[in-house]
């Protein structure tokens, strides 16, 4: 039979594998798949899995990375290869395309850390791709030559076409996987191993040998800030989340200067101008000045707020992102999803079996180098060699050279066999000649030293890996500083910060809302994805989202946006119940809500109307007059109501009964005060953020009139009302409740004159940014006291050839009163100081305020006639001059300290 005829059977068999069942009742066709059709998927699913997306866990090598470097070992000579020529002599063992090969070698090669590039390999931060491999060159890094390579213990396999060997894994002594992280989508699975931190992978591995507990999180090479929190070990259902790092240049302009991870600026930016067309930001325009290093600029327009364009920045790009990691690996051709510390634990213990297997093999290598020594020098010693001059055949000289060193060899560590003795008969006479015993006794010595060391590594393995992994931080640690900030995000609501680009108009009567509505009544600006609370004269309420249009009821008395969460607006109202029922009064706050689903605030009447309604987002309680109608008896029409009295209760409670009598209108009397307590607010340091929620240091309670004080190392100094929103620089130094009575004392170097100078002032301007530090770029502020009573210790420095003056203790509130902020203050000391230290502060008593009954009243004669006789006493010049600490006055009539 020939083959044509052999093909054509195996078809026709195949085809009839193919067969109709019968028919469902909607005339499909049933088909029932047999023979070879059967397992193609699974063979081809088996194969993307196994050969081409998913790391094996021994080395952390997908296939084609991994012969890439095998590759790489093949061709080194300590040059650098065109990438082209690579690639070529890479598809000797890889069964696919040129440009895929190309691809995964670039990528190894931007993660500077296996291979030494030259030339243009494409930028991670701008997506810019490498140049065309015959323009690019790279060679193996001296790391890849250390961790990667060892012919000795690689398990082989032969390659695609039998032509050739390659590694089945290659011998990689260091946790590969992890540091370079892994992507790859196969057939019913993928893989995302995210990159972590050379050195806290070391350090890791350090621990796990120790026995010490362990945690690792990842480090991009994009930098950016990241909150790991729910990272889960990297496995399934764990999240991280990435955000750009943005900062404030000046109050028009925002800096991002490093990206998340996944993206770049191209696709950052576009993220940006897509949520500016939305109208979700507000922002003039967009530089981008990156090079070595990210940098785009961000213009945003006068009256926009810098710290909400941040948040809105992350809330609505790409300048955060969330990246969902899967670990996934390949073992024993299966498969396995595995966390991160177990993935580091099998690698380091791996290491540690490879790092025994390359001792043995040495130990090995020694004891026969020792074993051949001695027996050299044995048969050299001993000139055994003369045995054989008149041996006439093969085995006769054998036996004889047995024979001779038979008395000599007992010392020996295994017994001498026909090998060994062969290999004494091919020593040269010259070298029998020149044999110097002391030499060879000392190459005898230097081996045995050797492989002493190398078996009492073996019998303290842990010792030895812990070392190994101590002197790969040592080499090549240096520049692999963890570059991701790790953080504890706060959770951005988007709808507080996102821009109101839209308008919302109301018509009342008709019970319509919406932002086409522009012929009706102007509510406020929203953005379009607010919600909005509507309360009608029924007394019902909603909540809706924002929309062209809604219908929402007749009568409505109050709509504004709706935030989520909000205790501090409160709602003051009085209903009557029913037509016939009685008034009620009642406060209540809304914070939850079912969207769309109405809620009826009195007590269910029907033909219940709301008298009164007022919102308060501080929760004032203002005062009322109820004035009722004449009717029958009733002796009291009128009288005044103060909400303070009317507890906040749930708004499904009914209220308080005002009266059951008819209520002809309510007016109102006198705005009221919030009867809220003053809110506690908390300084977050991780998150750089303020919260009401007891994380981190708590600044005190704050009215609505407090203010917190902000001082930075720039000189700055600023008042601001607290916001959760609010955002603060790396360089803010001072954070604290403004006590407007309390002075500030600093101490700054000023540029021009080359001097220290002390200052106290008070704040005047509290809706001002004011420099406290002269404008030359080289003043600087030293030191700077919020305490009543600041004392600091200046140390000077020791001049040549004289004594170095002892420290003095500095007492601000002596040295120098307290004059305008803008004062120059006065020079601390002409003297060059060292350093100077901040000292507890004296002790500080508030004044009790004088009461009115304490107050004597005298007649105005009496007064003047006192004050006469005080100026009389008033102090000369040099009497004042007592209350000034000693020190030398300068030029400019300023005391100094000394």
């Amino acid at each position: 039979m020939t083959e044509d005829q052999t093909n054509e059977e195996e078809l026709n068999q195949e085809s009839e594998e193919i067969q109709d069942i019968g028919e469902g009742d909607s005339g499909e066709t049933i088909t029932r798949v047999t023979g070879m059709y059967r397992d193609w998927f699974l063979d081809y699913a088996s194969y993307v899995i196994l050969e081409r997306a998913v790391p094996a866990i021994e080395d952390g090598f997908k296939p084609v990375q991994r012969r890439i470097m095998h590759s790489m070992k093949d061709l080194d000579d300590g040059r650098y290869n065109k990438v082209a020529n690579i690639v070529g002599h890479t598809m000797q063992y890889h069964p696919h395309g040129d440009a895929s090969i190309a691809d995964a070698m670039v990528q190894i090669g931007q993660k500077d850390l296996l291979i030494d590039t030259q030339g243009n390999w494409g930028n991670i931060l701008t997506g810019d791709r490498a140049a065309a491999s015959r323009y690019i060159e790279a060679r193996l890094s001296k790391f890849a030559m250390d961790v990667v390579y060892n012919p000795k213990i690689t398990e082989w396999q032969a390659s695609y076409d039998g032509r050739r060997k390659e590694p089945i894994n290659l011998p990689v002594m260091f946790p590969m996987l992890l540091a370079q992280g892994a992507e790859g989508i196969a057939v019913g699975l993928s893989t995302k191993i995210l990159p972590h931190n050379f050195i806290e992978l070391i350090d890791a591995s350090i621990k796990h040998l120790q026995g010490k507990r362990f945690q690792i999180v990842p480090d991009f090479p994009t930098g950016g800030i990241m909150d790991a929190t729910n990272y889960n070990e990297g496995n399934r259902g764990g999240k991280i989340r990435s955000r750009a790092r943005i900062s404030q240049r000046d109050k028009n302009t925002l800096v991002i200067t490093e990206i998340p991870f996944g993206t770049t600026t191209t696709s950052l930016i576009d993220s940006i101008l897509k949520a500016n067309d939305k109208g979700k930001i507000k922002i003039k325009k967009i530089e981008d000045n990156t090079a070595a290093e990210v940098e785009i600029l961000i213009h945003i327009p006068s009256g926009i707020s810098p710290d909400k364009t941040i948040d809105a920045l992350y809330a609505f790009s790409n300048c955060e992102t969330s990246i969902s990691p899967l670990g996934c690996v390949i073992e024993d051709n299966r498969p396995l999803f595995i966390g991160v510390s177990e993935m580091l634990r099998r690698s380091t213990d791996r290491t540690v079996e490879l790092l025994k297997s390359e001792l043995e093999i040495k130990l090995e290598e020694l004891e026969a180098q020792w074993h051949f020594a001695s027996l050299e020098r044995i048969f050299i010693e001993n000139r055994i060699y003369r045995d054989i001059e008149e041996e006439e055949t093969w085995e006769g000289v054998i036996a004889a050279i047995d024979k001779g060193l038979k008395p000599h060899t007992k010392h020996l560590k295994r017994e001498v066999t026909e090998e060994d003795i062969v290999r004494l008969t091919e020593i040269r006479i010259k070298r029998i000649s020149k044999f110097d015993i002391d030499k060879a006794q000392q190459k005898i010595d230097a081996l045995e030293d050797s492989i002493a060391e190398i078996k009492n590594h073996l019998n303290n393995l842990i010792t030895y890996a812990i070392d190994y992994f101590k002197r790969l931080k040592k080499d090549y640690g240096k520049g692999k500083e963890r570059k991701t900030e790790i953080r504890v995000f706060d959770d951005i609501e988007r709808t507080k910060v996102v821009i109101r680009n839209t308008k919302l108009y109301v018509n009342r009567e008709e019970g319509f809302i919406g932002t086409s509505m522009r012929r009706d009544e102007y509510v406020t600006d929203c953005s379009d994805i607010d919600d909005i609370i509507v309360f009608t004269r029924e007394g019902k309420m909603m909540v809706t989202k924002v929309d062209s249009k809604t219908f929402v009821g007749k009568g409505i008395i109050h709509v504004a946006v709706f935030k989520k969460k909000d205790k501090r607006t409160i709602y003051n109202m009085i209903y009557k119940d029913g037509t016939r029922g009685a008034t009620y009064v009642k406060r209540f706050a809304v914070t939850s809500i079912t969207r769309d689903k109405e809620y009826d605030l009195t007590a269910g009447s029907k033909g219940s109307k709301v008298i009164y309604f007022t919102a308060n987002p501080n929760g004032e309680a203002e005062v009322v007059t109820i004035l009722l109608r004449q009717s029958g008896s009733i002796k009291k029409l009128k009288w005044d109501l103060d909400f303070a009295d009317i507890l906040v209760k749930g708004r499904g409670s009914k209220g308080n009964i005002v009266t059951k009598y008819s209520v002809k209108r309510v007016e109102l009397k006198e705005k009221g005060l919030s009867t809220l307590k003053p809110r506690k607010i908390w300084f977050d340091d991780t998150v750089q953020r303020l919260n009401v929620d007891g994380r981190g240091e708590l600044l005190g309670e704050f009215t609505a009139d407090d203010r917190l004080l902000i001082v930075k190392q720039d000189g700055t100094v600023k008042t601001a009302i607290p916001e959760v929103t609010m955002r603060f620089d790396d360089d803010m130094i001072i954070l604290e409740k403004w006590d407007r009575k309390k002075p500030l004392s600093a101490i700054y170097w000023d540029g021009e004159k080359e001097l220290f100078y002390v200052k106290r002032f008070l704040i005047e301007n509290p809706d001002k940014d004011e420099l406290i530090i002269s404008d030359h770029p080289k003043s600087y502020l030293e030191k700077l006291f919020t305490d009543h009573r600041p004392m600091a210790e200046v140390v000077f420095v020791k001049e040549r050839g004289k004594d170095r003056k002892p420290n003095a203790k500095l007492n601000l509130e002596e040295f120098i009163a307290v004059k305008g902020i803008t004062a120059q203050g006065n020079r601390l000391t002409p003297d060059k100081v060292k350093e100077i230290n901040t000292l507890d502060s004296l002790p500080y008593e508030e004044p009790e305020p004088v009461r009115a009954e304490e107050i004597d009243v005298v007649d105005e004669e009496a007064v003047t006639s006192e004050e006469t006789s005080e100026e009389k006493k008033s102090p000369t010049k040099k009497d004042v001059k007592k209350d000034i600490p000693p020190g030398n006055t300068d030029d400019e009539g300023q005391t100094t300290l000394f």
